[in-house]
């Protein structure tokens, strides 16, 4: 699979999940404000872009909301996420957030696994025409 083609077909479900983010802390709902992170770490982690760029989001968010142990948890998970993902090494599923291991693998949502399933789908298909 073509990483960059992979990027560019996840993209459009990894920006609605921070834009929903984004929309919910606005109203004051952190709790599903972060969950949407949560979601769009998991349709990003096996693209190391957007890996570390939610990581980056997460880091923001830990920051605008004074949660110290958070930040410094995307720190480490930043650095981790711009070396191990070109390597193919992440716990698949694992919602990116300081309040799990961040080398735990987790079942992925069905919806999730459905969008993240086509893309790959997508990019194979464009590499064998």
């Amino acid at each position: 699979m073509s990483a960059s083609a992979y990027r560019e077909r996840i993209r459009p479900h990894i920006e609605y999940e921070l834009e929903r983010s984004a929309a919910l802390e606005g109203l004051g709902n952190l709790s599903a404000a972060f969950q949407h992170l949560e979601r769009a770490h998991v349709l990003g982690q096996q693209d190391t872009h957007w890996h570390v760029t939610v990581h980056q989001a997460m880091l923001s968010f830990a920051a605008r909301h004074g949660d110290t142990k958070e930040a410094v948890g995307q720190l480490l998970r930043i650095v981790g996420a711009a070396s191990k993902t070109p390597l193919g090494l992440y716990p698949s599923g694992n919602t990116g957030g300081a309040n799990i291991s961040p080398l735990k693998t987790l079942p992925i949502p069905s919806d999730l696994q459905i969008l993240i399933d086509a893309a790959r789908l997508e990019s194979s298909s464009e590499r064998i025409q």
